[in-house]
C-alpha cells in the first residue's frame, strides 16, 4: 500500500486532499507542518502549536513539525521530506487546486528528496470543491485575511454558506489566490472535533519580498474539555 504524508496547513483544502486520498485507499501517516522561528505558530496562518497537535491527534496521524524563517523554508522542508522517506513514506499529498507556481514548487521539493507529489484537488472547479467541504461536513473558521481583498470583519468567521455568500465579487471561494485561509476543527476525517474559540483578531504588516501586505489574524485558544 502506498504510504503517504501530507503537507499540511490545517486548512479545508489539505484535509479535504486528505480525505481523499483516504478514500482512495492511501496509507496516509504523517501531516508535515512549518512553523515560524518560535514553533509556536504555523508559518503561514500562525495557527498556535497546541491547535495542530489537538488537529493530528483528532486525524489519527503524526504530527511533524518543523521551524523555519521563508528564507530557509525551502531547505528545511526538503530536509523534512527526506527524514519521512527514511521512515517509508513514498507519496506528498497537497491540497493545491490550479497554480502552476504550487504545483512546480512541490514537484521540485518532492524530486529532491525523492518522493512522489499527489494533488488530489488538482484542476478541479474552485466552487464545486468549496461546496464538497460543506457537504461532507468539515467545521472550519477563517483564520488568516488578506486586507487587500477581505477585512478584519471576515476573519475569525466559520467558513459556512454564509461566508461564502457575503464574499466581494473576485474574490475565490476557495481562498486560493491567497484572500483567506482556515483552520478545519472537525469532519468526516476527525475522530472527534476540536473544540476551538476565537478570542480576537490582530492584524500584521507582512513584509515578502520588497511588498508589504496587511493581515488580519483571528487569535485561537483550544477549549478544555470539562471533568
Amino acid at each position: 500500500m502506498n504510504v503517504a504524508a501530507v503537507s499540511w496547513s490545517g486548512g479545508k483544502d489539505c484535509a479535504l486532499a486528505l480525505h481523499r486520498a483516504r478514500q482512495a485507499g492511501i496509507d496516509v501517516r504523517v501531516l508535515i507542518a512549518m512553523f515560524d522561528e518560535t514553533g509556536e505558530r504555523t508559518r503561514s496562518h500562525a495557527v498556535p502549536r497546541e491547535l495542530m497537535e489537538a488537529q493530528a491527534a483528532a486525524l489519527g496521524l503524526d504530527l511533524v513539525a518543523r521551524n523555519a524563517t521563508w528564507a530557509d523554508y525551502e531547505r528545511v522542508f526538503i530536509k523534512a521530506l527526506g527524514e519521512l522517506k527514511e521512515r517509508g513514506v513514498e507519496t506528498v499529498v497537497f491540497g493545491d487546486i490550479d497554480l502552476d507556481p504550487h504545483r512546480e514548487w512541490e514537484e521540485r521539493v518532492c524530486a529532491a528528496a525523492g518522493l512522489q507529489p499527489l494533488l488530489p484537488l488538482w484542476k478541479e472547479e474552485r466552487r464545486k470543491l468549496a461546496d464538497e467541504v460543506l457537504t461532507l461536513g468539515f467545521q472550519a473558521i477563517v483564520v488568516c485575511t488578506d486586507d487587500r481583498w477581505l477585512g478584519p470583519a471576515y476573519c475569525g468567521r466559520a467558513y459556512d454558506a454564509g461566508f461564502l455568500a457575503d464574499l466581494p465579487d473576485g474574490v475565490d471561494p476557495c481562498g486560493e489566490n491567497g484572500e483567506f485561509h482556515t483552520f478545519v476543527s472537525g469532519g468526516p476525517t476527525f475522530r472527534a472535533p476540536v473544540a476551538v474559540d476565537v478570542i480576537g483578531v490582530e492584524s500584521r504588516e507582512i513584509a515578502f519580498g520588497n511588498q508589504r501586505y496587511t493581515y488580519h489574524y483571528a487569535r485561537l485558544a483550544r477549549v478544555q474539555a470539562r471533568a
